[in-house]
């Protein structure tokens, strides 16, 4: 099992002072906005179709 990956920077503001929440899994703190979020992988995108399957368009 790899090792969790950790933001460069905070989603909302910008600032970079993040930690580990004990929120749980994925979940951070910002301490310069002081807001907490959470991140979550949702899987690779198709090579063939450049997005997920639920991009089609009925053009």
């Amino acid at each position: 099992m790899s090792e969790r990956a950790a933001p460069f920077f905070c989603p909302y503001c910008g600032d970079e002072d993040l930690r580990p929440s004990e929120a749980g899994h994925g979940a951070w703190e910002c301490h310069g906005c002081r807001r907490a979020f959470q991140l979550k992988f949702l899987g690779l995108l198709s090579s063939t179709h450049g997005g997920s399957s639920n991009d089609q368009r009925n053009d």
